[in-house]
């Protein structure tokens, strides 16, 4: 299944895919006042869904059955604004995590994953402008990610449940100021500040939508690709991943309880403008690789960037200048319930 949040009005709305076609459940299903008050509930928005838990999923059904046969809830998914298809309160995410992403840079060292956080503010629509604004950074970096969704809330979960523990995956940008993220010092070795590197507007881009981990099967066999206007710039697979999808579910929980709706991205493999920064100890390990471009700077205003992961789709956004965004979803509600870790 594949879940999405849309704008209808001035509202959030929760949708599901099918045929190519957004079905939004509530219309659906005949409105508001037809359906029971726990029924309604598990519609008011992403995170409500996903606790939810089967209602959710049944509702969902049911609702795609039914719009087949009398039309009703369906609308244009290429036509639709999307937003998000969640904002939780925090981003669980996961640095250093793939062998190549390490090689291009300079080598921190450690034997669990680099833990940082995003804010809720951070989050970004899936075709939403990134804003470059040079009081922040000068060096304005791409990360595309696989995210996990936790469905079944716990602490201190076990590798071998883990799995049981994922609601889906989407994608997310972890768009990255690199000189507010790391300072040199005159020996070559280097200071890390995550909080300012990661945290500021728009630098969280996520969608285009939630696809349940029973329709998008394993997912350490995912292709990961990031273009920036037509270069390739990255190009590997989750199989690649140090700490693989399980193993950081396990380990995010250790620290905080995981609650339905909470996200943890998995990092980002070599090819950023990072590895070919020398001033910032970029080291240049993607000279050998013929399969994606290497590149010649850091994201300027007027850059296309996509980010793809294969079996959940594309996010796409354009720099622009602060002061310039056209945040398309920008309009809508943001739902109380969707601040929730």
């Amino acid at each position: 299944m594949r879940i999405y949040n849309y704008k209808k009005g001035t509202a959030r709305r929760v949708a599901i895919e099918d045929d190519k076609e957004l079905v939004d459940p509530i219309d659906a299903l005949g409105g508001q006042r037809k359906l029971a008050a726990r029924d309604r509930d598990a519609l008011a928005d992403t995170i409500s869904f996903i606790e939810s838990g089967d209602r959710g999923l049944r509702l969902a059904r049911k609702a795609i059955r039914e719009s087949r046969g009398n039309g009703k809830g369906r609308r244009s998914l290429t036509r639709a604004t999307l937003f998000a298809p969640l904002e939780p309160a925090v981003i669980l995410c996961s640095g250093e995590n793939y062998w190549d992403h390490r090689d291009e840079k300079p080598v921190v060292e450690g034997k669990e994953p680099e833990f940082f956080i995003k804010l809720q503010q951070c989050a970004n629509g899936p075709y939403d402008d990134i804003v470059y604004e040079p009081r922040i950074t000068r060096k304005l970096d791409y990360e595309t990610e696989l995210a996990i969704v936790i469905g079944k809330g716990g602490r201190h979960i076990a590798k071998r449940d883990a799995m049981k523990h994922i609601f889906g995956f989407t994608v997310m940008n972890d768009v990255t100021a690199r000189d507010r993220q790391v300072k040199m010092r005159p020996d070559g070795t280097s200071q890390y500040a995550l909080g300012p590197g990661k945290n500021f507007d728009t630098s969280a881009p996520l969608g285009p939508c939630i696809v349940t981990t029973d329709e998008l099967g394993n997912p350490q066999r995912l292709a990961l690709r990031t273009w920036v206007n037509d270069e390739l710039r990255q190009n590997n697979t989750t199989a690649m991943m140090i700490w693989n999808v399980r193993e950081l579910v396990h380990f995010f929980s250790g620290f905080v309880t995981l609650k339905p709706g909470s996200v943890i991205s998995t990092g980002t493999p070599g090819g950023t403008a990072w590895g070919t920064d020398p001033e910032l100890g970029g080291r240049g390990a993607r000279a050998e690789r013929e399969d994606i471009a290497l590149a010649g700077g850091y994201l300027k205003v007027g850059d296309v960037v996509t980010c793809e992961v294969e079996g959940i789709g594309r996010l796409r956004a354009s720099v622009v200048l602060s002061g310039h965004s056209r945040r398309k979803a920008s309009a809508g509600t943001r739902p109380a319930r969707d601040r929730r870790v």
